[in-house]
């Protein structure tokens, strides 16, 4: 199976030169860093995970050019212990990156779960937001992916055959 530095090289391979942004693991939390001058953008994903890989990339794969060059894209990250507010706005951002991110995980042949990111909240009920990121995945299989996305699925896909 594709380990998560394999993407890291399969990334800097398709993005390093045409859009100036690397992949990068060993993070304590995700971030992504536009460019600076002579640097180029980085998205940063959590310690040697494969999944925070697949998901960072997701989101770099959506973000229009206006969101990569702001931190993080321009969105707020509250950490465990999200109030209902701000986990409803924490769902409605994050349906559509997890279902990429699940095509991705599928294009390599590795599990996928699908994640509230708030296990300090215990009393949350997954299955609302689970049924939003699967009904996104099947309306990315009728329509199709991004193109920066697609040209990543092919390549996952391509590579881990």
């Amino acid at each position: 199976m594709i380990a998560a530095r394999d993407v890291e090289a399969l990334f800097a391979t398709l993005f390093a030169d045409s859009h100036r942004t690397l992949l990068r693991g060993g993070a304590a939390e995700p971030m992504y860093r536009p460019p600076e001058w002579s640097a180029p953008a980085l998205i940063l994903y959590r310690h040697d995970y494969l999944a925070s890989a697949l998901h960072e990339t997701a989101h770099w794969c959506i973000a229009g050019a206006r969101r990569r060059r702001l931190p993080d894209y321009g969105y707020w990250y509250a950490e465990e212990g999200r109030d209902d507010a701000a986990q409803a706005a924490f769902e409605a951002v994050e349906a559509r990156p997890q279902a990429i991110e699940w095509c991705f995980a599928e294009a390599i042949g590795a599990a996928f779960r699908v994640s509230l990111d708030n296990p300090g909240r215990g009393e949350l009920d997954p299955a609302p937001f689970e049924a939003r990121v699967r009904a996104e995945r099947e309306r990315i299989a009728r329509e199709g992916l991004p193109p920066r996305a697609e040209r990543f699925r092919r390549a996952l896909a391509a590579a881990s055959s």
